[in-house]
């Protein structure tokens, strides 16, 4: 199983667009640790942006695609190729942060792979994944088409939704202390203003993607 998302991975890595998304402007905007696991780092991208925010971050990143890890040891990242499905080679509370942005969507089994972000956690994990659910899905499907979110283009094999996300981070022992959404039209005058709003009553219908820092139970 990871073989095949592995192959996946490195697909997309061949010519990776890394960009600033909502998700990793949340962990700039948040991060006040002195010590990051990015699990999933692909390019190295968000850890370089942190770095050049205070050099003195210990920082590693894990991906399962060989690709990815080769460009993110281009960017001057320390990092491994690991297979972060299986057990993670750590001690507990190794890092006071972990990073799961974009990840869980892509596994077969996301809780098992979130307990060991929180086992070597000290004090939080990052978490960001989109919502399978959201209303245009909803009206794609009405009119008879596959969501964008679900085509097979996209590699998501376990789909989330808010309560699904909320239930996970639960039972992982964690308890969520910031959420962010993104939301469609969100950059367009006035209609951005009305999406926002209604994203914030209504994250599960209007959100297209969440992100999460959520506190390690103690």
């Amino acid at each position: 199983m990871a073989h095949s998302i592995q192959q996946f991975q490195n697909i997309g890595w061949e010519h990776p667009l890394e960009l600033l998304g909502f998700n990793k402007k949340m962990v700039l905007n948040n991060f006040k640790e002195k010590s990051a696991l990015d699990i999933g780092c692909g390019d190295g991208f968000l850890l370089k942006k942190l770095l050049e925010k205070d050099k003195n971050i210990k920082v590693l990143g894990l991906d399962i695609s060989p690709v990815a890890i080769e460009k993110a040891k281009k960017n001057g990242i320390e990092c491994s190729l690991v297979d972060i499905t299986e057990k993670l080679p750590f001690e507990d509370n190794s890092f006071e942060s972990v990073f799961l942005l974009d990840v869980l969507e892509h596994v077969f089994q996301p809780e098992p792979v979130l307990k060991e972000a929180v086992r070597v956690a000290s004090n939080y994990v990052y978490i960001s994944v989109p919502n399978f659910t959201s209303l245009p899905a909803r009206m794609q499907v009405l009119l008879g088409r596959v969501p964008e979110n679900n085509t097979l283009r996209k590699g998501h094999i376990f789909w989330v939704t808010r309560k699904v996300l909320q239930d996970l981070i639960k039972n992982c022992g964690l308890k969520i202390e910031k959420e962010v959404i993104t939301t469609f039209w969100e950059n367009k005058p006035i209609l951005g203003y009305i999406m926002k709003i209604l994203g914030r009553l209504r994250p599960e219908l209007f959100a297209l993607a969440f992100a999460i820092k959520a506190r390690k139970i103690r």
